[in-house]
């Protein structure tokens, strides 16, 4: 494996500049810093505004955009960096993944769709892709306990951790919550 991705490396253009888009703050500044490591020149945004506004200033050659943002779609983002740097690899993250808004991220020019937790691996990998290959399929997936378990955590932080609200929009019981809330995380 990784005398494939050193080859794939070789081939990648010279221009290594990469935005990431997402708001969640924390990840964000982690997957910033992983980027970096692997040799990227990185700038970041939290909203669909600054990195509307960040592309216009300097339209990068990798993107990645989290689906779901404060003020809108990450659609946005991909629409125009499309529109401004057509031959930019962006890929979508998200945690709320569906055959549409898949569908419409590669129409707009996305070259993969990955579902958080996605790890800088998967994300370097999903970028410096070739072109019109398949993804492989990942070493160690997550269970689907652990998916469950790691999507209850989203929304409940989405909620500022109110159990009664998040309950609300899980439609489960509050004590049920409680009770997934108490345990450790699955594997």
């Amino acid at each position: 494996m990784t005398e494939d991705l050193s080859f794939r490396q070789d081939e990648l253009p010279e221009d290594r500049t990469l935005l990431i888009v997402d708001d969640d703050r924390p990840f964000l500044q982690r997957l910033v810093r992983a980027m970096e490591t692997r040799g990227f020149e990185v700038r970041n945004a939290s909203s669909v505004s600054e990195g509307v506004e960040l592309i216009r200033q300097l339209a990068p050659a990798f993107a990645v955009v989290d689906m779901r943002l404060e003020d809108g779609s990450g659609l946005d983002v991909i629409a125009e960096l499309g529109r401004l740097r057509p031959n930019a690899r962006a890929i979508i993250l998200t945690g709320y993944g569906n055959i549409a808004t898949a569908v419409t991220a590669v129409k707009l020019g996305a070259v993969d769709y990955l579902a958080k937790p996605a790890d800088a691996d998967e994300i370097t990998d999903a970028l410096l892709a070739a072109p019109n290959t398949k993804a492989a399929p990942p070493e160690n997936p997550m269970s689907a306990d652990r998916v469950r378990w790691e999507h209850i955590q989203r929304v409940y932080e989405l909620c500022n951790r109110n159990v009664s609200e998040t309950a609300r929009r899980l439609n489960m019981h509050r004590r049920t919550l409680q009770r997934i809330l108490a345990k450790r995380a699955p594997k």
